[in-house]
């Protein structure tokens, strides 16, 4: 018969697995980039995120700041938001936030010909300079705010990870040359893979970092 375990010993029983699988394959990276990486693959199961998540600079530091200051997390999805700790920034005073279900985001959407996800983060521009941006799904997202970039946009990190086969790969790189030339904060998985949940959990190892929640204890588990 099988151990039962609870959430938090799971957590920190899949965090020790996914340790030694890492110090196993010679992947060291400082405490925050690995905190969030251990987070990804512990959400995927998938260590290919080994090779292709990346960091500009001081990116994993600029994000857990941003959340420390009451930063707003804007995503891509509703799934993305949905998995995003609430809870967590609510406490430092920020929130999550995900304009694809607005009214006004669709219409604009279908009037332009372009995808909802591309207009919400116009939206994301215009009206919340400052914010983490986290894309799980869109590629089209990254699209625009390539171009808000160019025109003087200036979040406080972008989360670029996208997954699918259409434009998702040359989105990333664009968004990361483009980053990384702006001397903004990114955090990218490079290749195909990615996904919502995959842009929750990077925002979660943010937001536990900034609030002291690493301890699943800390959560209410």
């Amino acid at each position: 018969m099988l151990k039962q375990y609870s959430p938090a010993e799971i957590e920190r029983a899949s965090m020790e697995i996914i340790q030694s699988e890492l110090d196993r394959m010679g992947v060291s990276l400082p405490a925050l980039e690995a905190r969030i990486l251990k987070r990804v693959i512990h959400t995927s199961a998938d260590f290919d995120y080994a090779e292709s998540l990346t960091f500009t600079p001081g990116a994993a530091d600029a994000g857990v700041e941003a959340i420390r200051r009451g930063g707003i997390v804007i995503t891509d999805t509703n799934m993305a938001k949905a998995g995003v700790s609430n809870a967590g920034l609510r406490q430092l005073g920020g929130e999550v936030l995900c304009f694809m279900s607005d009214p006004g985001v669709a219409d604009h959407a279908k009037q332009r010909g372009v995808t909802r996800a591309a207009i919400a983060m116009d939206k994301a521009a215009g009206e919340y300079p400052g914010a983490i941006l986290a894309v799980g799904n869109a590629p089209t997202a990254l699209l625009s705010l390539e171009e808000h970039i160019r025109q003087g946009y200036r979040p406080a990190l972008v989360i670029g990870v996208p997954v699918g086969f259409v434009n998702v790969v040359e989105a990333k790189e664009r968004i990361l040359v483009l980053c990384t030339e702006a001397d903004i904060p990114a955090i990218i998985a490079r290749g195909r893979k990615g996904g919502s949940g995959i842009a929750a959990a990077i925002c979660n190892a943010l937001i536990y970092t900034a609030a002291g929640m690493t301890d699943p204890t800390s959560r209410g588990w």
